[in-house]
Parts: structure tokens; sequence; C-alpha cells
């Protein structure tokens, strides 16, 4: 059985295509009436991009959660909706079908209420891939409470700067997290991310690893005393808060070309559509198939296409909380054979770096199941694209190739699982939606003539239901990143190529934004904490390529004016202190110490040459008359590591 939005040919693609274009309002209205809402919108669409201002199905009210768990409770109560595969191979997995998941949820949404929660507070959620995880946040949707999840990697200085952003007042977290051989202490990360903070009354602390914490009186509680208080209640079952479809559904925070993290903010309404949309149209998704999502809830990729998209779908979502390749390099593939899982979504940098482990761990593996795999986070290169094809899809899976951004909600460019072509290392063609445009550094449109492939900065000219409304509590921020580089469009900050069919491939970032194993890392965020460490005086950061993490960060680090003896013992406390500011997520993968930097009279560094002799070009740097010293070029250059 199939979507009455689901797109099932090439022609219908193009049909559908041109009729969002010229009647958007026509066209999401009618994708919108196939949702609970509790009461019909007033206008489908209404915006500018000057402010900006975007609303979309104004004056509508909703639960997100009435559509990703009760209206599916009559037709399919007792199918799985999550299937939980925990870290350790020979531990028990678990499934909760939409009937015990909703159950789960409304306990816990009374457990939130009773912690003082309320419509519009903002819950901080710093846990490990546990169902838990999912069931807070729908929880916080169910009441109305703004979820901000964390990714279990980041630092507690990285968390404190969160919670001081958001203002946020109440935490979720775990004792502690499994990750392949590691255990991560969460509840300590957030004591330490706590000291001096002034707004967090509650700390609700679910039990995993068992690592001992320490319980502060009065401000953390644990989950499991928490929801047993609410079932000796009899309590199964709370209404949903009626939301507004422009209310704000979650803040997620994202690396911007500032040091500060930007917490991007998503509606219900609009936001709810779009990851409907794209993950049935993209996958292809057909009823009672598993879809595997790799990614952590703690990014915008979990979110989508491990909770909303596939629950909104009324789908089988899978969440794994380990690695790929612990205990072993089969770990991916066992889940596959395990679950019988019919579409897999995985990032490039896990491919990459299952391809170094050969063909032993996929032998034995029933891998027939698979009928769409997918990637994510970083345009895959073509090798890896036809490793993926050949050994992991049998020549047989359509793979989506897709594009998108925090911002963005959902995928923007991806080809529609065996409906649209598949070029490989190309995202190919639009959503239905989305007036792309290529443009050059004035703003200019570029149009090809002929045949010819083009290159531009990658702009919209309209909005999409899933696109930010704002950044948290700073509005300019959100108007000067994204739209008002160039006049009336959203800016991506990537570059990519248009090819005589229309299909796109992305270059790669054009701002100061690194992407790293798919993850966004600001230059200015790694520099910011790079300075920190008492020793340096300055650093520049850019990025090069990289054999499994499609990009490398490398430092250009000034140390108090000269090397010290043990330059190895330097570098480690700077990747410490990286490490402790952000998280080791950000560490550099290597650090050059140099006596300068290439600045212009001014003092601006120019990165474009430290970007090249990063790459390798030192043959090519272009002029460097206009520097303040261009002998510094040539000591960067010979130093190369």
């Amino acid at each position: 059985m199939s979507y009455p939005y689901q797109i099932s040919s090439f022609e219908e693609y193009k049909e559908k295509y041109r009729q969002s274009i010229s009647d958007p309002s026509a066209f999401w209205g009618d994708v919108a009436q196939h949702f609970s809402w509790r009461r019909k919108w007033d206008t489908v669409l209404e915006w500018n991009f000057t402010e900006p201002k975007i609303e979309w199905f104004k004056g509508g009210k909703l639960n997100i959660t009435e559509n990703c768990l009760d209206r599916h409770i009559a037709t399919r109560g007792d199918q799985p909706a999550l299937i939980w595969e925990p870290n350790a191979p020979d531990e028990n997995s678990r499934t909760l079908s939409y009937k015990i998941l909703l159950e789960k949820v409304c306990q816990f949404a009374q457990v939130l209420k009773n912690n003082g929660v309320k419509k519009g507070d903002r819950v901080c959620i710093y846990m490990g891939m546990i169902p838990e995880l999912a069931i807070a946040v729908l929880a916080c949707a169910r009441i109305g409470a703004i979820h901000s999840v964390v990714f279990g990697g980041f630092s507690a200085q990285s968390i404190a700067d969160r919670l001081s952003d958001a203002q946020a007042a109440f935490i979720v977290t775990c004792d502690g997290a499994f990750r392949g051989a590691k255990d991560i202490p969460l509840k300590s990360v957030i004591d330490d991310a706590l000291i001096g903070n002034k707004t967090v009354k509650r700390v609700i602390v679910c039990t995993r690893t068992r690592t001992p914490v320490s319980m502060i009186k009065g401000r953390d509680v644990w989950w499991e005393e928490e929801m047993k208080h609410v079932e000796e209640q009899g309590i199964t079952f709370i209404e949903a808060e009626e939301m507004d479809a422009e209310d704000p559904l979650f803040i997620l925070y994202t690396s911007g070309s500032t040091g500060k993290p930007k917490g991007v903010v998503h509606t219900c309404g609009g936001y709810m559509i779009w990851a409907n949309y794209t993950f049935v149209n993209v996958f292809q998704y057909r009823y009672g198939q598993v879809h595997f999502c790799t990614a952590d809830i703690g990014w915008i990729t979990g979110h989508t296409y491990i909770v909303y998209g596939p629950l909104s779908a009324g789908a089988t979502s899978l969440m794994f909380e380990g690695v790929p390749t612990w205990p072993d390099a089969g770990r991916f593939w066992d889940i596959i054979d395990k679950y019988k899982v019919a579409i897999f979504y995985t990032a490039p940098t896990a491919i990459r770096s299952l391809m170094g482990f050969g063909q032993e761990p996929l032998q034995g593996k029933d891998l027939s199941s698979l009928k769409v795999l997918g990637t994510v986070g970083e345009p895959i290169n073509e090798e890896a694209w036809h490793w993926y094809d050949e050994n992991v899809g049998k020549k047989k899976c359509p793979i989506v190739d897709t594009w998108w951004q925090t911002e963005t909600g959902g995928c923007l460019i991806s080809n529609l699982a065996g409906i649209t072509p598949a070029v490989p290392s190309w995202a190919t063609l639009p959503m239905p939606g989305l007036q792309m445009v290529l443009v050059d550094e004035n703003g200019k449109e570029i149009v090809a003539e002929g045949e010819e492939t083009v290159s531009g900065n990658l702009c919209i000219k309209a909005p999409w239901p899933g696109i930010l409304r704002t950044t948290y509590g700073d509005h300019e921020r959100c108007r000067t990143n994204y739209f008002a580089t160039y006049e009336n469009m959203y800016f991506t900050g990537d570059g990519a190529l248009r090819d005589k069919n229309g299909f796109y491939r992305i270059t790669g970032r054009v701002d100061d934004v690194l992407n790293v194993s798919g993850h966004r890392i600001g230059t200015a965020e790694v520099e910011n904490a790079i300075n920190m460490h008492a020793g340096v005086v300055e650093s520049a950061v850019v990025g090069y390529p990289h054999d499994i993490k499609g990009q490398g960060i490398y430092a250009y680090v000034i140390y108090n004016g000269v090397h010290h003896s043990d330059e190895t013992l330097i570098r480690k406390d700077i990747l410490q202190t990286v490490t402790r500011i952000i998280g080791a997520i950000a560490k550099p993968d290597k650090i050059q110490f140099v006596s300068g930097l290439p600045k212009t009279r001014s003092g601006k560094i120019m990165r474009r040459i430290l970007r090249k002799i990063a790459e390798g070009e030192v043959s090519n740097l272009g002029d460097t008359s206009t520097l303040l010293d261009p002998g510094v070029v040539e000591e960067i250059r010979n130093g190369k590591l």
C-alpha cells in the first residue's frame, strides 16, 4: 500500500514538481489534508525573505505526536514503531509497538509535567541512543515543550553554552552511554556543564550504564522512579497539547562561521509535512518495511529520519546504540540480516571506513531484504558509491544520495529511489517545492548555454515547508546568515554544479564551515577553542581532503612565538583543550606550528592560501604581494605536514 502523495514515476515527478512551483499553496494544501489537524489552516503560505518571515499552514492547529502515534493505533497499534538494537550484540534488543510507544510517551509527558515542565519551556536532552531518547523527544512535543537534543559527544562547555542560549530550565540525561568499546559518563558531563548555571531546575536521569553518579537533592531525579510514580497513578494516556502550526517544535544547535553555536528553530506544522513527505518519497517507503537510519538523534538526520518522518508515516524505525566497527566491522550487516532491513541510510564516512575492511565482514550476511540504500551528511565519492552499490546493494538497490542541512528540516535534493535517475556522486534533482538557483559572487543567476555544466553558489528562491523559521533568541543572526548574502534568496553556504539535465552535484562549503564526517563544524569555533590553550598566540583552521572523513581539520598554530622542545606533547595538549571546549568531534587532524599567518595589511587572514597549502597545492598560491609579510607563506609551505 502506498501513500496518496507518493510519487510513482519519473513523469509524475516532473508533473508534481511543475505543480509545486506554479501553485505551492494548492500543492502543499493537498498534501497536508492527509494529516490529523485539530483545526484546518486559514492560509497555506505567507512569506518574505527580507525580514525573513515565513508562515506555513497559518491558523492551523495540531499536535505532531497525534500524527506520529495516535492516528496509527486503530490500524497498526501492534505493529513495531521502534526497534532498538543495543551496543553489545549479546544484550537483548527491544521492540516498541505503536500502542506501547504511545503509552510510554504519555507517561513520560506526565513525568515532565509533574516536574514543572510547561508548554514553551526548553528541555535539553543529552542521552545515548536508547528508546528513552525518542520517548523524551516525543513527550516534549506531546505537551508543547521545546526540545533541544545535544549529541552525546559534546563537551560540558558546549552544553553550558547551549543551555545558556536556550535558557533551558530542564534536562533529561542518562547516567552514561555505551558507544562501541567506550562508556561515556553523560551525567558527570552534565554536572560539569551546570557549574554556575542559574536556570536549570530539574535533571531527570535515566539508568543505562550503572555508572556511579552524583544526584543532587532537589535538582536530580531518577527517570525510573518518576515513571513508577506515574504508573502507580494509573496514567497510560494524556491528551496532547494543541499547538499552532507555527509554534516552535525544537531547537537544534549547529555550527556557524562565528564561534557561537546557533539554535535553528523548526516549527510544528511545516516541519511535520516536510519530514513525512521527503521520507515517503525519497525512500519510496512501503508499509511494513524496516527503515534503518544509522544517525544519532542528536543530529537533524536522527530527528527527521529516525523519529518524526518514519513515525508520522506509520513506519517501523530501527535505532542502533553502537558503532559500525564494534565488536567488528560486520555490525551493520549483522543488523540488516537480523531484522530484514529494507532501507539502509548511512553516511559516506561510514561507507569509506567499512571499505577499508574489505569483503570479509560481509561474508555470510544475508542482505537480500534490502530494497533501498541511502547516503547523508556529505557528497559521496564515486569509488565509495560503486563499492556500496556492488557489495551491499548487489546492484539491485537504488542509492539515494541526499543533500540537505539542519536548517532545511529534510532532504532538498535527491533522486527518488527507483523513480528518478541516479548518477554516482550527484544528488541530482530537487524535491517538489524547491526553486534552486546557482548564482555568482554578486548574486547574478547563472544560466547554462546549451549543453554546458555550470557552477555557482547554491541558493533557493522560495520557502518549502521544512525551512527554518529563526535562530533562537536572535532573529537578526538568522537573517544575516541565510537571507542577507543574496537579495530575496536563501543561501545554503554550499557551492554546486548543474548539468544539462538540471542535475545538481554539491561541491562543498563556500563559507568558513567545514563538513567533517557529515557534521558541520565552524572554523571560528575550533580556532576559539585552540586559542584557549595557554601557550597559543593565534590559530587559523581550514579543511583539507580526508580519505575517510571527506574533510579533515588542518590547524596552523602560532605557539608562544617560538617552538617548544616537545611538539608532540603540545599537540596532545591542544587536542585535549579542543575536546574539553567543544568535544572530540572537533579535534584537528593536523597541527602545523608556524611563526606567523598570511595576513593582508588590514589584518585579515588569507585562508585561501592556507587552504591550498593544506590541500597540497603548493605551487599555485596566486598573488601574495598584498600580504603584510609574503615571506611567511614560504615558511608555511616548507613546513607542511
